[in-house]
């Protein structure tokens, strides 16, 4: 048997210097593009890399820029919608229980007490040779006609004015809240243009622990606030109204008691349940909406006059105030009509202004105040500080009456009028049964439900919905997503190292020559 040789081959090999200094391969910007449109998961750039002949090179390339086009378009679109800022409403029902009682505002319908204004109004009368006369018992048609005009001088010369009106304390025979005794104490007051001197129970007070405010569950009790009062309509002035009654309304805490508009009249010989249910508004603050709760110099001025209670923004307020300020610019004296607002606050400026009022007879009030309220435009370029409420609160009230007063109580009621320091009539003695009965109202305030409305508006596009929007439409015309545009990144970044590993030669050489020449 033969032998056998093994023969070693011998592999030569560079040594480690030979091969640091190999020059590394270069890759091209070319080979770099070529290689993301073959991998990348955006649908077309493959069709294009891979196309082999013109015609397949186009249809990908033109179906890639139509698709593109399109989906630019649609993301346009979504992107505009959501700087329009949508909104939607949602209406949800809640239960609060236990929950704030409400504000409760009373005013007499008669507004102007006939026994403490008739003696000033004959005086003024006289002065100015209306009248000559000094019979304070008789009143006729054509005096009425200057009662306003009579009430803007006592205003423009800053007499004494509220003991015109009917005070509380003489028309408020009773007053229980949950089962407990109120006062006098216990009600703020205020001056409609409409109704005179007014009182508010359960306002919200300015420097007091939670405003002072109070519970429906207070005592135990389910909220119930009982008011019997007293019209006095003998003491109405001849023919400025056309009935005689109670003004009531509620209203939210914090919210300025529009009277004027939103109260209801309570008639007398009735016994009134004033029931009540609550519906709340919220709106979106700007720039979904103009809403505001921001309270201007010239609607605080206007609050001044509510007696240290803590109101909220009030647009109805906010646009008197306006436009009473605009009347005053213009003809140097306030409307008599907003005679309760008697000083404004120059816009731009932070300075009281107590103004007066211009007399009936001046055209000028009327012209500028049906110029400024003619169109939104006006009134919005004027008082652009008026826009509505973030938050509205409101009290839908059903009025139910029955007969009253039940002829027990009628020898208390004769007590109280008799000692309300109000005149009597001339025949009380024979007539007091009558008079109670046409003067008595009795009022009942209490929650038909404990169930809110909530009516909140919504924003109907959010970041979420617009970036999830645009991903649904990137997705469907050429397949981006996240990832899609990470490989775009790396080819980038790819393309950036590339282009200095490639420039880095040329600039050593440059260097080098510039070396060698020096």
């Amino acid at each position: 048997m033969s032998d056998m040789t093994t023969k070693h081959v011998t592999v030569a090999t560079r040594t480690d210097t030979e091969v640091s200094q190999s020059v590394p391969k270069r890759r091209r910007a070319g080979s770099i593009i070529n290689e993301f449109c073959l991998t990348t998961s955006i649908q077309g750039f493959p069709g294009i890399a891979r196309s082999e002949s013109i015609h397949n090179w186009l249809f990908w390339t033109v179906a890639l820029i139509c698709f593109t086009g399109i989906m630019v378009y649609f993301i346009t679109q979504t992107i505009r919608a959501y700087f329009n800022y949508p909104t939607q409403t949602s209406v949800t029902i809640v239960v609060e229980w236990p929950q704030l009682f409400p504000a409760v505002s009373i005013c007499n319908y008669g507004m102007i007490r006939y026994d403490r204004f008739i003696g000033p109004f004959v005086n003024y009368t006289n002065t100015l040779n209306i009248t000559n006369t000094t019979d304070t018992a008789n009143f006729t048609e054509t005096q009425s006609y200057y009662i306003n005009d009579f009430l803007i001088d006592q205003l423009n010369q800053g007499a004494p004015f509220d003991n015109y009106f009917f005070p509380l304390d003489g028309m408020m025979i009773s007053c229980a809240y949950n089962g407990q005794t109120c006062t006098v104490a216990n009600f703020t007051s205020f001056i409609s243009s409409a109704y005179g001197m007014c009182y508010t129970f359960n306002a919200k007070l300015k420097n007091v622990v939670d405003g002072g405010i109070r519970y429906g569950s207070e005592n135990g009790e389910s909220g119930l606030l009982k008011l019997v009062l007293y019209a006095h309509q003998q003491q109405y002035v001849p023919y400025t109204k056309i009935g005689t009654g109670i003004v009531a309304l509620v209203h939210d805490n914090s919210k300025v008691p529009n009277v004027d508009l939103e109260a209801v009249f309570l008639s007398p010989e009735r016994h009134h349940k004033l029931g009540f249910q609550k519906k709340k508004n919220v709106f979106l603050a700007p720039p979904y909406t103009t809403c505001t709760e921001q309270i201007s110099p010239g609607l605080q001025v206007v609050y001044d006059g509510y007696n240290g209670t803590d109101y909220a923004y009030s647009l109805f307020y906010c646009t008197n105030a306006c436009v009473q300020e605009y009347i005053y610019t213009q003809c140097g004296c306030g409307d008599a009509e907003l005679w309760n607002i008697r000083a404004v606050v120059i816009q731009g400026t932070e300075q009281r202004i107590n103004i007066s009022l211009c007399n009936t007879s001046n055209p000028c009030p009327s012209k500028y105040k049906t110029f400024i309220i003619s169109s939104d435009s006006i009134l919005n370029g004027y008082c652009p500080q008026c826009t509505t409420e973030c938050t509205d609160t409101e009290f839908i009230m059903k009025l139910s009456p029955l007969s009253a007063p039940p002829a027990v109580l009628l020898p208390r009621i004769k007590q109280f009028v008799e000692s309300s320091n109000i005149t009597l009539p001339n025949d009380w003695s024979t007539s007091w049964v009558s008079e109670i009965q046409s003067n008595y109202v009795s009022l009942e305030v209490a929650y038909e439900t404990v169930r809110t409305e909530l009516y909140s508006q919504q924003a109907s596009l959010g970041p979420v919905d617009v970036l999830s929007n645009v991903g649904g439409q990137t997705g469907l015309w050429i397949g981006i997503s996240f990832l899609s545009v990470m490989e775009i990144a790396e080819m980038i970044y790819r393309l950036i190292r590339c282009l200095c590993f490639n420039r880095r030669p040329v600039v050593n050489n440059e260097i080098k020559a510039q070396e060698a020449f020096q």
